[in-house]
Order: C-alpha cells, then structure tokens, then sequence
C-alpha cells in the first residue's frame, strides 16, 4: 500500500476479497479499487500464526467479524453518500460523513495493523533497522525505551483508539500520537506503525490484563513493515 494513498483524507484503500473462512490464510493484496466497494484484506499468516502473544480465536474475530463490519458499513454509506450527492441532497451528505470516517478509519486502521504483524517464523519481533532504527534512537534513546513511552500512549487511551509511531511528513521526524475510534493518521503525518487499544483486540485473551497485551505484541510487530512505509 503506497504511502501516497494513506495520507489520503479520503477512503481510497480497497483490497481484494479474503478466501473462505475455513481457509484461514492468504495472500496479501495491494490497494486496488474493486468496482469502486472496499474489500476486506486477506491475511499473509494463519489466524493462529502468531499465538502465543495474540491468539488465533482473537484474530479470526477480529479480522473476519470487526474488520468485515467496518467494510460492510463503509460500502453502504458510500453508497448512500453517492445518492445523496447525485441528488444534491446537502443535509444527508453532511449527516453521512461522521459514518465515512469512522468506518473508513476502520478499514484503513486494520489493514495497517494486519501488516504491523508477523509470525516469529517470518520476522515478527525482530527490531527495526536503518533509517528507521536511527529516526527511534534519536526521537527515544533506544528502541526499548521506545516501547515503554509507547506502551505508556497505550495504557493512557481512554475508551476505544489507536496509538501510532507516525513520521511527520514535513520534518521526516518520527512521534508517538494516540488517535480516539477509529480516526486515521492523516494531513501532516504518515503512520509507520499502529496498535490497535480497543478491547476487541485483546479481551477474549488478555480480559483486563490490558498491558499484558501491550507488551506481548512486539514480540509479533512486522519492523519490516514499518521500515517501508519509514522516508
């Protein structure tokens, strides 16, 4: 996914359709249109690949229950939008756009998160290299106190949202910034790496033991991930 279509404020992201849920694992699709509907990603990894740090119930739930529903409702309210545009219906086309962004956020948001992560097998865990590594070190001293400022953004989110390592597109720098919902990293920044707080993510597992799935997701972040979309 290019960095040009991220940084977009409108929902341009749409991926191929996933295979049976029986299947459980497929390839990775570029952004594409399809027939101008978003589509729920495909998944490069088994749903039970990265256990034991987020299990394999957990990301069947959240990639074929959550994230399908965000792309089920942004299809249908793009599609209300397009009538209410088409008939120039300005009250509905303002009262549609909180459901645009939210369930667009949605989308944009987990399909991120699905390439933040990786098996051990295929990477996950290792530590950032490059630029990348250079920009954290900077910003934090080190990648472990990184984490801890991160996972402290984490704890801190009230509700449901999202902590993110973004890079300020205008100075290269990289940041922490927490966002509520399902809001996108958009304008000024560049998401690099995202970590999904809401409970969805991890209460089957981890129930109230929130920090637990704090720490026990880096040993399953896809740096290589990360590095790409770093500039």
């Amino acid at each position: 996914m290019s960095s040009t279509l991220l940084r977009s404020s409108t929902v341009r992201c749409a991926l191929r359709a996933s295979t049976s849920a029986s299947s459980k694992k497929a390839r990775f699709a570029g952004a594409t249109f399809v027939r101008g509907k978003a589509t729920l990603p495909d998944l490069p990894y088994d749903y039970g690949a990265l256990e034991p740090a987020i299990s394999g119930k957990i990301m069947e739930l959240h990639h074929s229950k959550h994230h399908q529903t965000y792309v089920t409702s942004l299809n249908n309210a793009s599609e209300q939008m397009a009538e209410a545009k088409a008939k120039e219906d300005v009250q509905t086309q303002i009262a549609l756009q909180p459901l645009i962004n939210f369930h667009g956020g949605g989308h944009i948001n987990h399909t991120l998160f699905w390439e933040n992560l990786a098996p051990t097998s295929q990477g996950g865990g290792e530590p950032p290299k490059g630029g990348l590594s250079k920009a954290i070190n900077d910003s934090y001293g080190s990648l472990d106190a990184f984490k801890e400022k991160f996972n402290a953004a984490l704890a801190g989110i009230q509700g449901s949202g999202w902590a993110w390592l973004v890079q300020d597109t205008q100075t290269g720098s990289v940041g922490i910034k927490t966002y509520a919902n399902q809001d996108a990293v958009v304008g000024q920044f560049r998401p690099i790496l995202g970590i999904d707080a809401w409970e969805h993510a991890y209460y089957l597992q981890y129930q109230n033991r929130k920090a637990e799935y704090f720490k026990a997701i880096w040993d399953v972040v896809n740096w290589k991930a990360a590095e790409n979309r770093f500039k």
